[in-house]
């Protein structure tokens, strides 16, 4: 990003100016006890050239593997023309403001990215964003809890299939509110989260339920089935899906006879790239009569005095500034310069191109799994899969996997870390982003590390 640095004389003259004798001289109200001391063994700073020459040589030094890693983050094709438009200046440095009138294209995009969330979700409302999917499944929790005035229990059912890190994330943030996180089991052959899990909960008083959509495996859930269970219990259902997986899959709104009541997920997919985790954005999506109860800013559309369509930020009392501990959230900031990207690279798609994306991630992940399925690697689930699957090494992954990489090749996440029965497998993801000589190289690594 463009910058002009101060000159020593630039900052001479500021410092007179304010009557000041150095730099130090602006801290001095900090009391020495407090002050850190000198930094030991750092170098003496480098010039600009210095600098980029030894970040590339950091650079150089990760390599550039071939990457079949998913598990929650995906390695998408991003048209060079998302990033060259977000970080012109008037998208890189702009923020929602507090005064909507203040930025009216700021509001103009972000009403746009509601729109489109609110489309491929199929559901009637969007707010502005929040922080990640994880703690957006979290605020959707405390939201289904405050929807759900019925039940008394705070009892959340979570699949066992849910992404791990999304588990320890609700858990941590909504562990000490008396909020009941029961675990619902997968099936162990197919992968999904069986109807007839939910009998033993048949009687019970249940808050709210979790169905998400592929689960962590990537394998399809019976949505309409999990769904309708719900309903008849008047259950309020939250859905956690891929936004990619929605160009080819029933959208949460459509799910059983009344759709999710809440959708939420993480939007990296949508323009972002993977980035030593992050920033993404997480997306939330619900229902026009619980959206009172939604978390995070919302820009509507209105009109002036005289007529004139504007932009503005809706429904604000929810927020913290101004309910403060009666808030629907405390961290509903949205993640403006995300969403920028994403509504930028949604537009440059459109449903068709979003759709070929989707059917080449299902069509890729279905072909590696056919020539691996040929050396005696198959998938441990039967369920039907999107483009993600879980493949079954035959023990001992965590070396297999690191043989791999030693080849310049990422092949999966180990599910023995988080789920030991499963150890032995893994998750592999095969996006867009692959041709036939990227899958021959797995099969080729996959081969080589089993032999080891």
């Amino acid at each position: 990003m463009p910058f002009i640095p101060h000159t020593e004389e630039d900052i001479r003259s500021m410092l007179e100016r304010i009557g000041a004798d150095s730099v130090e001289d602006l801290f001095d109200e900090i009391p020495a006890g407090l002050r850190a001391p000198p930094l030991e063994g750092i170098p003496e700073g480098l010039n600009e050239m210095g600098i980029t020459r030894l970040m590339q040589e950091r650079a150089a030094m990760d390599g550039m593997p071939l990457n079949f890693i998913g598990a929650g983050a995906y390695e998408h094709h991003i048209p060079a023309a998302v990033w060259q438009i977000a970080t012109r200046g008037e998208y890189y440095s702009a923020y929602t403001p507090y005064q909507a009138e203040a930025s009216q294209g700021t509001l103009q995009l972000i009403y746009e990215y509601q729109t489109m969330i609110s489309r491929l979700t199929g559901m009637e409302a969007s707010n502005a964003s929040l922080y990640d999917g994880a703690s957006a499944l979290a605020e959707a929790v405390l939201m289904a809890v405050r929807v759900n005035r019925r039940s008394k229990s705070k009892r959340v059912l979570v699949p066992g299939a849910l992404n791990p890190v999304y588990r320890r994330v609700i858990d941590t943030l909504i562990g000490n509110q008396g909020i009941e996180l029961v675990e619902v089991p997968f099936d162990e052959t197919t992968g999904q989260t069986p109807v007839e899990a939910l009998a033993a909960h048949a009687d019970d008083d249940i808050t709210a339920m979790i169905i998400s959509q592929p689960n962590f495996f990537g394998i399809l859930e019976d949505v309409d089935g999990l769904t309708g269970w719900a309903e008849e219990r008047e259950i309020p259902v939250i859905g956690v899906v891929n936004p990619v997986s929605l160009a080819l899959l029933k959208p949460p709104g459509e799910w059983g006879s009344q759709g999710a009541d809440i959708a939420v997920g993480e939007g990296q997919p949508l323009g972002a790239p993977l980035s030593s985790g992050g920033p993404y954005f997480g997306f939330m999506t619900t229902r026009k009569k619980h959206i009172r109860q939604m978390p995070g800013r919302i820009v509507g559309r209105a009109e002036d005095a005289d007529g004139k369509p504007g932009f503005v930020l809706t429904l604000q009392a929810r927020e913290q500034h101004i309910r403060r501990s009666k808030a629907t959230s405390n961290i509903c900031t949205n993640q403006g310069l995300v969403v920028t990207a994403a509504t930028i690279h949604m537009s440059m798609l459109g449903d068709e191109g979003l759709t070929r994306v989707a059917e080449a991630c299902y069509a890729n992940t279905h072909a590696l799994v056919e020539k691996l399925a040929a050396k005696g690697i198959k998938p441990r689930f039967t369920g039907e899969y999107f483009h993600e699957v879980a493949l079954d090494f035959g023990g001992n992954a965590a070396g297999q996997l690191q043989a791999m990489a030693d080849a310049g090749l990422l092949a999966g996440h180990d599910l023995g870390r988080d789920y030991p029965a499963l150890d032995g497998c893994v998750l592999a993801c095969v996006t867009e982003t692959k041709n036939e000589n990227d899958l021959e190289q797995y099969v080729a690594a996959c081969e080589q590390a089993r032999a080891a």
